[in-house]
């Protein structure tokens, strides 16, 4: 356990101490307070206003050094400007390697300044969650929706960072000027900015470098990229397996004596045994990687011969069970866990973009074989025709994963995950704000005598070691991880299940929809799904290139909800006649903003997770991938009960549940936007 007033003292910049969040006098006033309320002498109004004064105070110290220490920066900047501005006409190789180092000498004071903000926000967090826990007040909503969008806002200074980024952008720019003297002739505009490390242009301190050096080797250890490379194609291969059936299931089951809408319990069945097998599939991964990747692929290869056998065993049952073995099988938890654990943080944000990618390819790949497997004949005593053959050709597909799994897979050393070992190397504190706590509007009171007496009682009475855990106990229970979750985690988790939920309607139903009303051919509901798919990858890449620097997460959040929620819309069949245009762009709309809501869900998911979830059986990519599981068993029972109405109406009765769902859901996301601030 680690005092945080002393690592505050000992971590402050020299010269700086002035500047810095006076953490031990908030932490006596809370000390006081709560003796107040312990003796019945409290006035909660006089509080909250004498505490809230105290921490604008505070703030506005560590802005206002903060905007002179940019100051100086641009100055230094402009000075620079002018000597770049000579070697425009004489481009001396001597003084622009030594220009170059005097703007990575910039770029060092812009690292302590950087360190000094985090600090003081690791500080502001740590005394608001002090304050509620000792006092039991929660005022956060009031707080950030008072002050994050507020035009004089000092919140945003510390926590977002804002102006810090015009200065770090001046810089990258004109050493990206210097470069193209050397040859490169792209500007720092032109390149993808998550593929520019944050730390390339400005040079760590040579003290932290040691140290993350030596971490980070450690870590490496674990990193294996063919093993990777194997938790992609089990992520690939298994989406691949989900929608391989969709554009046949209903004339499967109309083979088998069942009604067309069957297809719903057909589709459903993987998802629904998917609920059971990501709990025992999340506990496995803590003791092994390969193992449990290797009973999936077993699984799922005999799950698939079974959905094959069922058309010559004339059995909607064998066909049920073979689905149900195949969700069994469903190793998607320990994938998302092995990126986690096991990829180094420096190409981590491309692991997850992958796993990401072949989700999506194996989403469009699947209706797209589908649509290639039109044949009729039989081999032996099968029958091979395009309703058994998807099984057979999945079942020769995991047969091969299996043999690779077997031969490259190499098992990682379990122990410390590499976020365990990112923050142990963090020594500044992180400048995320996901942490934020409880937060409070309020003016204040007090002289400099009471200061200094608040200070005496706070250095003998209160050495509270509160503060650093460096591993937090995982959630032991289901119902321990739910009571640890917050209300935008739980906002974030029904977006998933939303999102989920209106794109297995829309995929689970499309043969029996555009069969219905377009006379569309199987061949042809594969090549629409398949084109649908396909668009994923486009999209993700102009939102996370483009829009994703125009806006924040939370507003990019709220659009989707709201295109989705068009999309939903429009798919109605509230006319006489239902066209193939209206179902295409209401169809597109629908899965397009799905996708670019789930990047994004999923990030913020991440950042407002509590920290007893990021381990364990009962993790935070667990309940993400169960609800996610959940929405599609619920969509396709809806299309199976539905299919009671008659085809009619099938569409307008799996959309009104979509429909209530996404309204529900934004209303959700708006009444906790001012907590996605952090």
């Amino acid at each position: 356990m680690v005092n945080f007033s002393k690592k505050l003292t000992k971590d402050q910049i020299p010269g700086w101490e002035e500047y810095y969040f006076n953490y031990k006098l908030l932490k006596a006033r809370v000390k006081v307070y709560t003796e107040q309320t312990k003796e019945g002498n409290h006035d909660r109004r006089r509080v909250l206003k004498d505490f809230s004064k105290l921490l604008d105070d505070e703030i506005e110290k560590i802005v206002l050094f903060m905007i002179k220490q940019q100051g100086l920066i641009a100055a230094w900047l402009e000075e620079l400007g002018k000597r770049r501005a000579v070697l425009e006409d004489i481009p001396l190789v001597q003084e622009i390697a030594e220009l170059k180092e005097d703007y990575r000498a910039v770029g060092l004071d812009l690292v302590r300044l950087l360190k000094f903000v985090d600090l003081n926000a690791n500080a502001v967090r740590k005394i608001l969650k002090k304050f509620d826990e000792r006092l039991g007040y929660t005022f956060t909503d009031y707080f950030v929706r008072s002050r994050s969008n507020h035009p004089f806002s000092q919140l945003k200074q510390v926590f977002k960072h804002v102006g810090i980024g015009a200065v770090v952008g001046a810089l990258s720019r004109n050493l990206g000027d210097l470069e193209e003297r050397e040859g490169s002739y792209l500007n720092i505009y032109d390149e993808n900015p998550l593929a520019i490390p944050k730390h390339a242009l400005i040079a760590e301190p040579d003290d932290a470098a040691g140290t993350e050096e030596e971490h980070t080797a450690a870590a490496e250890e674990k990193y294996h990229y063919i093993s990777l490379v194997l938790n992609l194609a089990n992520t690939f291969l298994y989406m691949v397996n989900t929608y391989i059936v969709v554009p046949t299931a209903d004339d499967y089951a109309t083979s088998l004596g069942a009604a067309a809408t069957v297809c719903g319990i057909i589709i459903g069945s993987m998802p629904v045994a998917q609920v059971f097998s990501s709990v025992y599939f999340s506990a496995w991964s803590n003791r092994s990687y390969f193992q449990p990747l290797l009973f999936s692929s077993v699984v799922l290869l005999l799950g698939n011969v079974m959905y094959a056998m069922a058309y010559d065993c004339n059995s909607l049952t064998v066909l049920l069970v073979g689905r149900a073995l195949c969700g069994m099988g469903s190793a998607r938890a320990v994938n998302r866990r092995y990126i986690s654990d096991c990829v180094p943080p420096r190409i981590r944000m491309q692991a997850s973009a992958a796993f990401v990618s072949a989700s999506a390819l194996g989403m469009a790949c699947g209706p797209a074989m589908a649509g290639l497997l039109q044949v009729n004949f039989k081999l032996y005593a099968f029958t091979v025709n395009a309703e058994t053959l998807p099984g057979w050709v999945m079942a020769f597909g995991w047969f091969a994963y299996l043999i690779w799994l077997w031969i490259s897979f190499q098992e990682p050393v379990l122990g410390e995950t590499y976020e365990e070992v990112h923050r142990q190397i963090s020594s500044a504190g992180s400048s995320s704000t996901k942490h934020l706590k409880h937060l409070l509007k309020q003016d204040a009171h007090g002289d400099n005598d009471q200061e200094e007496l608040l200070l005496k009682q706070d250095a003998h009475g209160d050495n509270d070691q509160e503060e650093e855990t460096p591993t937090p106990a995982a959630a032991p229970s289901v119902v321990e991880a739910y009571r640890l979750l917050t209300p935008s985690v739980k906002v974030q988790l029904l977006i998933y299940f939303m999102l989920k939920f209106s794109m297995e309607i829309l995929l689970s139903e499309s043969s029996v929809v555009t069969s219905y009303y377009f006379g569309w051919t199987t061949s042809t509901v594969a090549i629409f799904l398949a084109m649908l798919g396909l668009t994923v990858l486009p999209v993700n890449a102009v939102v996370g290139t483009y829009i994703s620097n125009m806006f924040e997460e939370r507003q990019i959040l709220v659009a989707s909800e709201l295109v989705l929620l068009a999309g939903v819309l429009l798919s109605f069949n509230v006319l006489s006649t239902y066209t193939a245009a209206q179902y295409v762009c209401s169809a597109l709309l629908t899965f397009v903003s799905a996708e670019v809501l789930e990047g994004v869900n999923l990030s913020l998911l991440s950042q407002v997770m509590p920290a007893r979830l990021s381990r364990g059986t009962w993790n935070g990519g667990l309940l993400s991938t169960e609800a996610g599981t959940l929405a599609r068993v619920a969509a396709d029972g809806t299309i199976t009960l539905a299919g009671y109405l008659g085809q009619r109406m099938l569409l307008n009765a799996t959309l009104l549940p979509s429909l209530l769902i996404c309204v529900a859901s934004i209303a959700a996301t708006l009444s906790t936007y001012n907590s996605l601030f952090y």
